[in-house]
């Protein structure tokens, strides 16, 4: 995978080596009381928790959102509790039921990519 400062090197600006690589969040903190509703609107394409408390979470974004077949995003779980990841309304993770939520083990990283139709792979680390 390039880095930004190799893109750079071959003449992207600084927002395309960015955009390349992927926006990085820190030091989220999860939302919600087992709520989907509630849960903490993923803002980039990685993302890492570092508040995780029982029965909180993130979400994923929808369809329509500008998420295109192929998109990743990356979450990763640096919280003291497991974190549950939600489809946006209507969907799914990784063939569960709809708008279930796919847990995240503390220190565990998650990869989401998104399939179409409000619907998500997922892998997790070991």
């Amino acid at each position: 995978m390039p880095t930004q400062i190799n893109l750079m090197g071959t003449g992207c600006s600084p927002l395309q080596a960015q955009a390349s690589v992927g926006i990085l969040s820190n030091n989220l903190t999860a939302t919600g009381s087992s709520s989907q509703a509630n849960a903490l609107a993923l803002p980039s394409d990685f993302n890492i928790f570092t508040t995780v408390a029982a029965n909180t979470g993130g979400r994923l974004p929808a369809s329509g959102n500008g998420t295109n077949p192929g998109d990743t995003y990356i979450v990763v779980n640096h919280g003291a509790s497991t974190l549950t990841i939600y489809p946006a309304t209507g969907g799914t993770i990784a063939n569960g039921s709809v708008n279930a939520g796919f847990s995240v083990s503390a220190t565990k990283t998650a990869t989401f990519t998104y399939l179409g139709s409000n619907n998500w792979a997922a892998a997790v680390s070991a």
